[in-house]
């Protein structure tokens, strides 16, 4: 029994000075979603990282069709009007990382986020934008951000069209790796090189990506691509015509994946 007790003691000091491994993050999926799109890419980052997971709820809903919606939001921005939300359940200042989430709207965050940025806890924090957006916009709603919380750390983000929503989760587990949020192997894509005229056949694989797109009238002009896992991705320069009579083309950059066995499609825009 006394060695026992020797041997006992020996290992409880033994694991007593051994290091501690340093706590992990505490991380808070915090987003907005009019539709169930932003909501899904919400739900898979919180479920892949054990996350919290809370919604932003406007006091008055956006619950009206496009148009509607389209009309109170452009109102509000132009009034510099600031929808109210109902109080959140999570307290930002609890947590070390912000997963921020929201659909793009007018090439920036959708309105209910700005109320949520003026909320109190943003010191020190990281924090990474994702998004939901019919053409493109992640980069442009991250530096508004940014402008808007000069005492955080923003990360890079994350944006997928709703048109592409399927092919969110294994997106997401690509950049939750490359972030460092995931542990496993991860791979860097090579940078584009450097860009070319468009030939015949890649002025059709844009044509193609582009086509169906409503919003988009436009004329590829350059391009440079780079292998990617199960095919290849473009960056084209293109022009982009109005759609309405009195504008000048103006030029914007398009990437296109081009998957095996699939038809190309854009993946954002940047204006």
């Amino acid at each position: 029994m006394k060695r026992f007790l020797i041997l006992a003691a020996m290992l409880t000091m033994a694991f007593s000075c051994a290091p501690k491994k340093a706590d992990a993050p505490k991380i808070l999926v915090l987003y907005y979603s009019q539709t169930s799109n932003t909501r899904t890419v919400a739900t898979q980052i919180a479920d892949k990282l054990g996350a919290d997971l809370e919604e932003v709820l406007p006091v008055t809903p956006y619950d009206g069709d496009f148009q509607a919606t389209i009309g109170r939001s452009r109102k509000e921005f132009d009034e510099g009007v600031l929808p109210e939300i109902q109080p959140l359940a999570k307290n930002i200042a609890d947590y070390d990382v912000i997963f921020l989430g929201f659909p793009v709207w007018f090439g920036t965050c959708a309105n209910p986020i700005g109320t949520v940025l003026a909320e109190p806890g943003w010191a020190g924090k990281k924090v990474v934008p994702f998004c939901t957006f019919g053409s493109g916009g992640i980069d442009s709603a991250s530096r508004d951000i940014a402008a808007k919380l000069p005492e955080s750390e923003m990360l890079p983000g994350y944006g997928v069209r709703a048109a592409r929503i399927a092919a969110a989760p294994a997106e997401i587990d690509r950049f939750l790796l490359a972030g460092g949020f995931l542990e496993g192997e991860y791979e860097p894509l090579p940078d584009f090189p450097e860009a070319h005229a468009v030939t015949e056949e890649e002025s059709a694989i844009f044509d193609a990506a582009v086509g169906d797109y409503p919003m988009m009238n436009a004329k590829a002009t350059e391009v440079s691509s780079r292998a990617v896992p199960g095919g290849v991705e473009y960056l084209f320069t293109a022009m982009d015509a109005p759609r309405f009579d009195g504008g000048e083309p103006r030029p914007i950059k398009v990437y296109v994946i081009a998957l095996e066995g699939q038809a190309p499609e854009f993946t954002q825009v940047v204006r």
